[in-house]
């Protein structure tokens, strides 16, 4: 089998290893991929949100499955453009990726089939959203309705930051036309949990649990980034937890899209609060989220390709999909300065062993040589029986790469093990 996946970071990488496992496949693509990503697949470059040459690419090249993994080209409906020409595709449909592609649907839809989320408000002009802030609770959280790149989210601890955040979304236009309308929304407390799952709109399947640590800096601190690393399982997803959420959550969520006739077949990804009142719904995505893959799908002891392709022809329920029940940790290695501003070109030596796996998001070649390109630039992930011990060797790995400028958190799972002794 020929196939494709669409995206150019470290969880296209961790899907291709992943596909790489079946043996029925002949030869991956990844557009545009990346300079890490060129050891385990043919690079090709065109733009993840280039419709019209991906399709024409798929078919010159006869691809039989596509991996279409970064939420910009789901909710511009590049599933749909594939499938209109027989290319047999994974991830939702634009009518479905409309979850994550406009936070004002999402909200609205909880709110409709009374699935447990913030309460909230929606704004289309800045006037109404600032006069509504006069007297809102405080803390807040505003939300630009439409895809930011991960950086739509401005939790305001005080008022004069929540104005500024209004000002600077629908007036400055800091996310285009993501900014025309807002969420602002009720801050919720308690532990964070990402939940990725299966679904071919039937029937759900959870993956493992992870935690992400989305601060730049140690103990939570600084900006918020796209993620400075992962660990799973998240141990304040307990077995009573999940079987809520499937309950009130999942499955109702599945149902709510079937009912508005935008049935979601794919990875659905659920950012969960586990609130003093039960899990709440924070957001959704409409595909794998990065990091948390990087730490999912190395604990996925099932053919990758065929749960893939069993949501596809919607026939989920017929396959067991497992997962090892061993932890896995991943360290974000980033360029000093993000997310705001770093430096770029830095040679990057990674050691040839197999202590941990090392997943490439921001780098590429340059005079045969692999280096430093974006911000997030390496995900190192370690396996073993307990998360303190995948966290040793995951830092261990870390420690013995090298490249000018390199940052990282030296925190990842800390409060995870905390958890886990309480």
């Amino acid at each position: 089998m020929k196939l494709l996946v669409v995206g150019s970071g470290g969880r296209e990488h961790a899907i291709i290893k992943g596909l790489k496992k079946n043996k029925e496949v002949t030869e991956i693509y990844a557009a545009p991929g990346n300079g890490g990503i060129a050891k385990d697949a043919v690079c090709v470059n065109i733009l993840a949100t280039d419709i019209d040459s991906m399709v024409s690419f798929c078919i010159e090249k006869g691809i039989d499955y596509a991996v279409v993994a970064p939420d910009d080209p789901l909710v511009l409906g590049m599933v749909d453009a594939l499938e209109a020409k027989g290319i047999r595709c994974f991830g939702p449909k634009k009518d479905a990726a409309i979850i994550e592609g406009s936070k004002v649907f999402s909200k609205n839809l909880m709110k409709k089939y009374s699935i447990p989320t913030a309460a909230y408000e929606v704004f289309d002009n800045a006037a109404d959203a600032l006069n509504y802030l006069r007297t809102a609770p405080i803390p807040t959280v505003i939300k630009a309705d439409g895809l930011a790149l991960g950086k739509g989210v401005i939790i305001a601890e005080t008022r004069d930051a929540a104005e500024k955040a209004v000002v600077s979304i629908m007036q400055d236009k800091q996310f285009g036309k993501s900014g025309d309308k807002i969420v602002i929304e009720e801050f919720l407390t308690g532990p964070e949990v990402s939940v990725l799952s299966f679904t071919d709109g039937k029937t759900v399947v959870p993956m493992i649990s992870s935690m992400d640590h989305k601060r730049a800096g140690d103990n939570d601190t600084g900006l918020n980034t796209g993620g400075m690393g992962t660990i799973a399982p998240n141990p304040f997803y307990t077995p009573e937890i999940q079987k809520q959420c499937m309950e009130k959550i999942f499955l109702p969520t599945i149902n709510a899209m079937n009912s508005e006739g935008r049935t979601f077949k794919g990875c659905l990804y659920f950012g969960l609060m586990l609130t003093p009142d039960g899990p709440k719904v924070i957001e959704y995505n409409c595909r794998f989220g990065d990091p948390e893959t990087q730490v999912v799908l190395p604990l996925l002891e099932s053919d990758l390709l065929e749960v893939m392709t069993a949501v596809t022809d919607e026939r989920l329920a017929d396959i067991d999909v497992k997962f090892s029940d061993k932890c896995a940790a991943c360290v974000i290695m980033a360029s000093q300065g993000y997310p705001v501003s770093y430096k770029k070109g830095y040679k990057i030596t990674i050691p040839e062993d197999n202590e941990a796996e090392v997943f490439v998001a921001g780098a590429k070649k340059e005079n045969g040589e692999l280096v430093t390109s974006g911000g997030r630039v390496l995900g190192v992930t370690a396996t073993a029986d307990t998360l303190a011990e995948a966290l040793k060797k995951s830092y261990s790995f870390v420690k013995r790469i090298t490249f000018d400028n390199a940052y990282y958190r030296k925190d990842i799972g800390a409060r995870a093990l905390r958890a886990m002794e309480e």
